[in-house]
């Protein structure tokens, strides 16, 4: 590659960094300036953050919403993962006809908007009473077709002789999916575990639906509520905003090296 050549590809490269780049410092920068500075396109920070986080928890219970959110997206993850990679490796090493049959059925439910089953299920979970509760927010998505789908995907890596190695040696089925199966599919895992978090965490619609009282209230519904009245201040919100990013940004970047892997299908 000539010279002339590398310096185009990494000045595009540098211009792309910088515009992927400058929303997130543009929301960081808003957060500590106030709500005029904000509409008026101030883009370095400023120092009105602690004034601003001050009248945040004056409008809203950020605090319990961060709880809330915590707690939904945490179990929904762990109960996603278990059932989803056993539903996943049951597909693949069981392997037969009516099995696909049923894959391609679930497949096809991929097609179908949250909103049309929506009203349904709100039905289901009010005559069941479970509005307002922790079952009642991971209920609907404690199953989805693309996690069925990835941990289907990485159990055809997984190497069979293994499996017919541990059954010889008297080792039950159950066994060999929790002492083999998992620990070879960590990068798999931990892929999954990143996008069922950042979706539970960042889920708005269902939550404002499920959850009719205050105490159940998630950050992204605290983002939305500052959005509701006559005046908006802009400050408060971005801050908000920072708040309901970090959780998620700290788990990608610390699982951003297993997620490549398991998206990509690697297996060690």
């Amino acid at each position: 590659m000539t010279k002339g050549k590398k310096i185009l590809m990494y000045g595009f490269l540098i211009i792309a960094s910088f515009i992927s780049v400058f929303p997130l410092y543009w929301m960081v920068s808003a957060a500590t300036n106030k709500s005029a500075d904000v509409l008026s396109g101030r883009i370095i920070p400023g120092g009105y953050l602690v004034e601003n986080f001050k009248n945040l928890l004056a409008n809203q219970d950020v605090f319990r919403a961060l709880g809330n959110s915590f707690k939904y997206a945490i179990i929904l993850t762990v109960v996603s993962m278990v059932i989803c990679s056993l539903a996943g490796y049951g597909f693949e090493i069981y392997h037969d006809k009516a099995k696909d049959l049923v894959m391609s059925v679930i497949l096809l439910a991929m097609m179908v908007p949250f909103v049309a089953t929506m009203i349904p299920l709100f039905q289901m979970f009010s005559k069941a009473g479970w509005l307002n509760s922790t079952i009642g927010f991971i209920l609907p998505t404690i199953s989805t077709p693309f996690l069925i789908m990835m941990f289907r995907q990485s159990a055809r890596s997984f190497p069979h002789d293994i499996i017919e190695a541990a059954r010889i040696d008297g080792l039950s089925e159950i066994a060999i999916f929790f002492r083999m199966f998992m620990p070879t599919m960590r990068s798999t895992y931990a892929a999954a575990a990143t996008i069922t978090f950042m979706n539970a965490w960042n889920n708005y619609l269902w939550p404002k639906v499920i959850m009719t009282d205050a105490e159940s209230i998630t950050m992204p519904m605290v983002v939305a509520n500052l959005t509701q009245g006559y005046v908006t201040d802009y400050g408060m919100l971005m801050l908000a905003v920072l708040i309901c990013t970090l959780p998620t940004a700290i788990v990608f970047f610390c699982l951003q090296k297993s997620f490549a892997e398991g998206i990509t299908g690697a297996v060690k």
